[in-house]
């Protein structure tokens, strides 16, 4: 892929956003917010988006230098705080890290780097887990999307794909304006997984508005993204596949069934027969049983929360083109 990139233009400045919505997750904030003061070469802005929590804020303003802090001016949640960033922010590229990430030596020239070719518009990176406690033995690589993570059946080597993993992602700051950011109805709000694929859904209208773009997975561009007790739990498992399903039901209506589900039909096929195949093959080694359950559970509630969300509207959620709450493109950006 990249052998087929020109090098015509460079990208030169770059806004990093990260939001934040808790203080318990003070100090993983502050790690990620160092691994970026950190980078070389350094982001021209570093934007941290506080969710509609005063305390954090005000401690955040008091105790943090060499970053913006901002309140969220949106709807309350992920996608929110990002639109609010990416308002805010005065550069070409707009890149994304959570809160409780931290960007790898080399992060921001990685996923800059891939730039200085104009028909490439979004660049995302690796999310390696970082789990707190021992990965259970019977969870599967190919879900660690589950927690946020890269997973098994990503490419090894840069890659032009559909859309990115939100915990690692950059994006052209005048595309994220064109397509008027992410929809407020599919980001996470707070702790709670109640919807989302923001980032495929506007990936999707990215790639609707310009067939010609490139989103490109920078696999060199890596962060490691912590994983806390909590969600590695069967039934935090089972609940977040469930929440995929409801979602993916959402983007099918919103951008067709076609492009929403085309990279699923290929894991299903592909990715998840093939650890099937393998685990049913080792079937005497320890946990295999137990993987082979997640593996098949996982789909299982995957397709319930879809049929599920094909039936029925999530709630009160706009499904309308533009996404609910977002500005129009031109009160989006900033002079």
């Amino acid at each position: 892929m990249n052998s087929a990139l020109s090098t015509e233009r460079t990208v030169t400045t770059l806004s990093v956003v990260i939001c934040a919505y808790t203080l318990d997750r003070w100090d993983d904030l502050r790690a990620a917010i160092g691994s970026v003061l950190g980078q070389d070469p350094p982001a021209d802005e570093v934007v941290l988006v506080v969710d509609h929590n005063q305390d954090l804020l005000e401690r955040a303003e008091r105790e943090l230098s060499g970053v913006r802090v901002v309140p969220n001016q949106r709807r309350r949640g992920l996608s929110g705080g990002r639109n609010t960033g990416v308002a805010v922010s005065h550069t070409d590229v707009v890149a994304f890290l959570d809160d409780d990430a931290t960007a790898e030596p080399g992060w921001t020239g990685r996923l800059l780097a891939p730039y200085g070719d104009p028909r490439v518009v979004g660049v995302g990176g690796l999310v390696r887990a970082w789990w707190t406690t021992a990965r259970p033995v019977w969870f599967p690589p190919e879900f660690d999307w589950v927690v946020g993570c890269s997973y098994r059946g990503q490419p090894r080597q840069a890659a032009r794909v559909r859309n990115f993993i939100g915990a690692n992602m950059s994006f052209r700051r005048t595309e994220l304006i064109a397509v008027g950011g992410f929809l407020d109805a599919l980001g996470r709000v707070g702790s709670r997984p109640v919807a989302s694929c923001d980032e495929t859904d506007l990936c999707l209208r990215i790639a609707a508005r310009n067939p010609d773009a490139v989103l490109l997975y920078e696999p060199a561009a890596e962060i490691r993204h912590r994983v806390p007790e909590s969600r590695a739990s069967w039934a935090y498992f089972r609940n977040r596949c469930y929440i995929e399903g409801l979602s993916k039901a959402l983007v099918a209506r919103r951008c067709g069934s076609g492009p929403a589900l085309a990279n699923e039909r290929v894991y299903l096929r592909s990715t998840i027969s093939r650890a099937l195949a393998r685990h049913v093959t080792r079937i005497w080694r320890p946990g295999a049983l137990r993987t082979i359950g997640a593996l098949s559970g996982g789909v299982g509630a995957t397709v319930a929360g879809y049929l599920v969300g094909s039936i029925r509207p999530l709630g009160s959620q706009d499904v309308s083109r533009r996404p609910q709450g977002a500005p129009e493109p031109t009160t989006m950006a900033r002079s």
